[in-house]
């Protein structure tokens, strides 16, 4: 059973939609994604906020912000493909082709060592690169742009192609899509800090028509996880935190689901938790979170 979100939406009161939803921020360049994640907080008065991947101070584009509730589901939809685009400056000039060929070295399953400042071990890690094309070239400025795992660090893939031509440097760069999260999505598209206070302060004025729009319940989740259905009688019982039976389920479960994948379980379109996939025996899944 697919969840209808935009219907699932409606129903909601705006209080419902603040406690379990996110906002997608198109962040400026300057400001932390901590603290955008933080004016988002406080602009609401709300009790928590997360962003779902950082990005530098100086780098704008698509920042996700999960308000309260809806921060447990940091785990299911921050660890998934980034699309950028950005420029690069070669440090000489260098034939196309010859540019071209090498940055196809960089394309698959890479290796990268966190640069000096970020938050994480500096240790070597493997990270793939889905696709790295050329937009246009200006000169020694490369308009490019790349889909790549979680965790990628631009900035070092940068650099990393420019050891191989003489040297390169990321001059600009912004995040067009995390995950599900788009820059340009007709139902959800990113938004500007501005638009995003304009909503904000009608809202405060009794017209909560344009935050609304802007709040992507937090049900979104299904879109990207395997969804089982549960019986309406059981819900109470899974939402005092039982693992999943195969007694409890309501239709039969879907066949691509393996030990050990994450699911979301519903009751029609109400939203019970997210789940381990255990499948044995009878034991169908066990709880990680669950929204009671």
């Amino acid at each position: 059973m697919k969840i209808d979100i935009e219907k699932l939406k409606e129903n909601k009161s705006i209080q419902e939609l603040l406690q379990f939803s996110i906002i997608n921020i198109d962040k400026p360049s300057g400001p932390t994604s901590f603290s955008v994640s933080q004016f988002v907080k406080n602009s609401l008065n709300l009790n928590k906020t997360s962003h779902f991947g950082t990005l530098d101070p100086q780098v704008t584009g698509v920042l996700p912000v999960a308000l309260n509730r809806a921060c447990r589901l940091n785990e299911y939809l921050m660890h998934r493909n980034k699309t950028y685009v950005g420029i690069m400056r070669l440090h000489k000039n260098i034939d196309d082709k010859e540019l071209e060929n090498v940055i196809k070295k960089f394309i698959g399953k890479i290796s990268q060592l966190p640069p000096v400042r970020s938050r994480v071990k500096r240790a070597v890690r493997e990270r793939e690169v889905i696709g790295f094309k050329i937009l246009e070239i200006d000169g020694k400025d490369v308009l490019f742009e790349t889909e790549v795992q979680a965790g990628t660090y631009i900035r070092k893939l940068c650099d990393d192609i420019g050891k191989e031509i003489g040297g390169a440097h990321m001059l600009e760069l912004r995040r067009t899509q995390a995950g599900l999260f788009l820059e340009s999505n007709k139902k959800y598209p990113s938004v500007n800090l501005y638009d995003f206070e304009k909503a904000v302060a009608k809202y405060k004025e009794g017209n909560e028509q344009e935050l609304r729009k802007i709040l992507i319940p937090g049900e979104i989740v299904a879109s990207v996880l395997p969804v089982i259905q549960i019986r309406k009688d059981i819900v109470k019982k899974a939402l005092s935190g039982s693992p999943i039976f195969s007694t409890f389920i309501e239709r039969k479960t879907p066949e691509e689901i393996k030990a050990g994948d994450k699911i979301a379980i519903f009751s029609e379109d109400k939203f019970i938790g997210c789940y381990n996939a255990i499948l044995l025996g009878d034991l169908v899944a066990k709880p990680e979170f669950v929204f009671n």
